[in-house]
């Protein structure tokens, strides 16, 4: 019969294992970028060509950067971040905000600009969200955000680009 403080012992040390072998490895890849039909549709080697390792890592093979690796996290101008993939203006700056996660969290993405699908990774159900027009990863989504929309886009700094608003 198993007791309560061995279930939790288990559960502890199955979760440090985890996270010891994260931040060893600096990333988790579970899967390949979303399947599917897209407008930009490049084959791997094309993929690689054209983005960083790190890019790569994220954008099609559903890697995550460790928690405050990316500028972007850091990034308080006014203007637009796209996807680093294939250029689509994801995230404004107006709805950016520092969740405390060290990813850059926003509460909305531009109008059909993203897509969602389910993910049962790392044990547990959480919504990834990707680009709509090339289907680039580009994190999760969860439901501990901000008003109005209570929801914390969690994105992979890499995954984007910024793009400053002109000056007036």
């Amino acid at each position: 019969m198993t007791t309560r403080t061995e279930m939790t012992r288990r559960v502890l040390l199955t979760a440090g294992v985890a996270g010891v072998a994260l931040s060893l490895f600096g990333r988790w890849s579970p899967a390949k970028a979303t399947e599917g039909e897209f407008e930009v549709m490049l084959s791997e080697a094309e993929w690689k060509a054209k983005l960083t390792p790190e890019q790569f890592a994220i954008l099609r093979e559903e890697a995550t950067e460790r928690a405050f690796t990316s500028a972007l996290n850091y990034e308080k101008r006014k203007g637009m971040f796209h996807c680093a993939g294939c250029d689509l203006p994801v995230y404004s700056s107006e709805t950016k905000y520092d969740s405390g996660t060290g990813w850059p969290s926003f509460w909305k993405a531009e109008e059909n600009a993203v897509r969602t699908k389910e993910d049962r990774s790392l044990f547990s159900v959480r919504t990834e969200v990707h680009c709509r027009r090339c289907g680039g990863h580009f994190g999760h989504i969860f439901d501990d955000g901000p008003p109005p929309t209570g929801k914390r886009h969690c994105i992979n700094g890499f995954a984007l680009s910024f793009k400053p608003a002109e000056a007036a």
